[in-house]
This record gives structure tokens, C-alpha cells and sequence, in this order.
């Protein structure tokens, strides 16, 4: 079956400069994505009027799907409503409908007790020639057009408007209009091995995929996800084919995976704890509460999660941990029985099942000849017993934070899964 393409093309000086991330794009993959629609490719471009046409001129030549997000507000700077009813050849109207609901919202919803602001009722224009998709958490309308063959969708950029229309509005309407392959995909994550390594040890096996299969690797500071994506028309047979070759590349991995999921390796580690109905807790000084972001930000993670105490000062260690002055004094912060004496005065305090500990020097100050930059201790442990490792890092700041965080959680799994 024919492949159905879509470019994403997202539009805002915010976006290139750095002002604002754009987590539009992945929301929209995604969901393209789970129906069968590719996204072949994505860019980013100014506020300006030039470089939107050009965008919206090779994108049609690649694609048959172009998804617009941004520019549709009520400011000068938003171009991105008059700039389309140029290209598609049509004129600007008031649609009574948006008129309407945006009435609504400001006398229902936002409650302004001043009158609605001619620049309010000008969100309710649309070109007479698109298709009108109503932004119900919003002012901004959506917008179908369809030009050589191709379907154009701009959307508002607020994430929470532009999800709503995805859900409600774009997704059922492009089922309808076209007639999509199935894309599965299988993800399994691998943790403490290079992709250049794990690329050797499965090569015979990812030379010798089927062509409609491709493999993947997503590679991030530690961790390497494995994504076998498979395209086709019968969705049986596609699952029974992708499954079989999931559980050899399980196989020839098994050192080193993970769990057999697309999921990060703090939520492994949460599905572990809940299985077990057991909890961690963490006592963090280099890290300064990093792990505890991690470990908490998903919904749900109050059933696993016990707390933090983030002890960066030394009088804390001592104060809140019980770790001695004399230790502190002899060996150091950063040492073994630093950390150790963390783990045991967390477990009294939080009352988990375990509790992680970490002490290190993140940089670029602080390090000496005995104690370099990087130089991290990391404990992990319960009432019975509490293992501790060095690590050498050799990173900036934020990368030892980060590569501290994976390899204590990393810890944590492997001394729970001992138990």
C-alpha cells in the first residue's frame, strides 16, 4: 500500500530563537503516526511572509498531508491567516459560527466585563475557500484547505487549542479522507551500552529485515532505545511478523535491555516498584533533587515515590542524614561512607523500601587532584543492605547531573530486581 506523507511545518520567531520549544511537532507526529500517516518531514520558519509561501510551496511537492501550527492570533505579527487566503485564492469573511463561540467565551468563559475588542471578532475571519475547524478551547479556528492534491491544516499554536483539534477535528477527517497503511512499531530500551556496540552485536539480524521493516536506534547519555517500525495493509499479519522479529532482537540484547517497552528508564523502574508495591526514596547532594524530578513527574508516582531530601550543604547531610563530622572531615562529602550513612539516615527519615544516595563533584569548580571534576558516589540500598559505586564522568555540569541520574537509577533497578 501506497505511503500517505505529511510535512509539519510550525511558524513563529519564538521557535528560532529559542524562546519557545516546540512541542507541537511531537504531539502531532504522534498522532499522525497511530494512524498510519508518516511524517516525512518538519521545520520551523519566522514570522515572515516570504519564507511561510516557500514552506507551504516545497512542502506540497513532498507531501500529501502539510500541518500548519502558529500564527493565528489577534497581533500583527500573526500573518499566518491573511498569508493563506492569498495563496489559496480566496478572501476573508466572517464565519457566524466562530463569531458566536467566540462571543461565548468572552462573556461565559473568561468573563471580561469590557465589550469584545474589534481585533477579538476579527479571530472569527476565515478564507471563504477552507473548511472551518472550530477550536472549541479557543478563539482561533482551525482551518482545511485542499490544493493539488495535497491537504493543507493550519492549526493555532497554544498547545492545549491545537491538541483539542487534533483529537476532535483533523485526525477523524483525515481517516476519512484517505485510505491509510498500518504502522506498528516495537520499542525496548537498553541501558549502559553504545549504539556502536549494540549496531555489532545485531547486525546479521537487522541486515536481514524484511524491506517493509526498518530498525532504529535513539540514543540518549547512557541509554539506547531499539524502535522496529513496520508498514503495510494487513494489520494481523504485520503484528504476528513484527512480534517474531522483536523476540530475536530481545534476544541477542538481553545483556543489556531494559524492559521490552517504549517507555524512559525512571518509568521502567516505577512499573517494577508497582508490581512489587514497593517504594524509593532519595537523598541527593550533587544532583540537587534531579532524580526526585525524574522519579516523580509522571501521573501516578505518588504509589512509588516516598520523597527527597536534597542536601547540599553538608550541615544538612549531618542535621537531617546523621552522616558524622568526622567523616565528613576525614574522607569527605564526596566518598563511600558518605553516601552510605545518606541511605541509612533517608531510610529513617522517608521510610521507603529504598533509597538512592548521591555526593559527587558536577563542575566546572570544585574538583582537586584526589577528587576531579565528575568524580560522583552513588549508593542504593535498603534496611538489609546498601551497595555503593564510584563513577568518573567527564562531562560539563549538566551532562554529569544527567549521567549521575541514569546511572543511579540504573543501580536502583538492577539492586531491586536482586532482591
Amino acid at each position: 500500500m501506497k505511503s500517505v506523507n505529511a510535512s509539519i511545518i510550525t511558524i513563529g520567531d519564538e521557535l528560532l530563537i529559542g524562546q519557545t520549544i516546540d512541542t507541537n511537532s511531537a504531539f502531532i507526529a504522534q498522532e499522525l503516526n497511530k494512524i498510519g500517516i508518516w511524517v516525512k518531514r518538519k521545520l520551523a520558519v519566522g514570522d515572515a511572509w516570504d519564507d511561510i509561501w516557500y514552506a507551504l510551496d516545497e512542502e506540497s511537492k513532498n507531501s500529501e498531508i502539510i500541518i500548519i501550527t502558529g500564527g493565528l492570533g489577534p497581533t500583527a505579527d500573526d500573518i499566518t491567516k491573511p498569508l493563506l487566503c492569498k495563496y489559496f485564492g480566496g478572501k476573508l469573511v466572517i464565519n457566524e459560527q466562530v463569531l458566536k463561540h467566540i462571543e461565548y467565551l468572552f462573556e461565559h468563559v473568561f468573563k471580561r466585563p469590557m465589550p469584545l475588542l474589534e481585533r477579538n471578532k476579527k479571530q472569527a475571519e476565515v478564507p471563504d475557500v477552507c473548511t472551518v475547524l472550530m477550536n472549541e478551547r479557543g478563539t482561533a479556528p482551525g482551518m482545511w484547505f485542499m490544493k493539488n492534491n495535497a491537504v493543507f491544516i493550519s492549526l493555532p499554536g497554544v498547545p492545549y487549542e491545537m491538541k483539542g483539534l487534533m483529537t476532535k477535528e483533523v485526525i477523524p477527517r483525515l481517516q476519512q479522507h484517505f485510505t491509510l497503511p498500518v504502522i506498528l512499531h516495537q520499542t525496548l530500551l537498553t541501558v549502559g551500552v553504545g549504539e556502536s556496540i549494540l549496531a555489532e552485536k545485531i547486525k546479521d539480524w537487522e541486515e536481514k529485515l524484511p524491506p517493509h521493516m526498518k530498525l532504529a536506534y535513539l540514543p540518549h547519555f547512557g541509554m539506547v532505545r531499539l524502535r522496529i517500525t513496520s508498514i503495510g495493509d494487513n494489520k494481523n499479519d504485520l503484528e504476528k511478523e513484527l512480534e517474531e522479529q522483536f523476540i530475536q532482537l530481545k534476544g541477542l540484547v538481553k545483556e543489556w535491555m531494559v524492559i521490552d517497552e517504549d517507555m524512559t528508564l525512571q518509568q521502567a523502574i516505577a512499573k517494577l516498584l508497582k508490581e512489587r508495591k514497593q517504594t524509593v526514596g532519595t537523598a541527593e547532594s550533587c544532583t540537587g533533587g534531579y532524580i526526585a524530578h525524574l522519579l516523580s513527574r509522571d501521573p501516578g508516582s505518588s504509589s512509588n515515590y516516598k520523597g527527597s531530601i536534597v542536601c547540599y550543604d553538608n550541615k544538612v547531610k549531618e542535621d537531617l542524614l546523621g552522616v558524622s563530622q568526622e567523616i565528613l572531615n576525614t574522607v569527605g562529602a564526596v566518598s563511600e561512607e558518605t553516601v552510605t550513612q545518606m541511605v541509612k539516615g533517608a531510610l529513617q527519615q522517608l521510610k521507603p523500601d529504598y533509597i538512592i544516595a548521591t555526593s559527587g563533584i558536577m563542575g566546572p569548580d570544585g574538583g582537586s587532584e584526589n577528587k576531579p571534576v565528575g568524580l560522583v558516589w552513588i549508593a542504593v540500598g535498603n534496611k538489609e543492605k546498601i551497595i555503593a559505586k564510584q563513577f568518573q564522568f567527564k562531562f560539563e555540569r549538566s551532562r554529569n547531573i544527567e549521567q549521575t541520574a541514569i546511572a543511579a537509577l540504573d543501580m536502583l533497578r538492577k539492586f531491586v530486581l536482586s532482591q
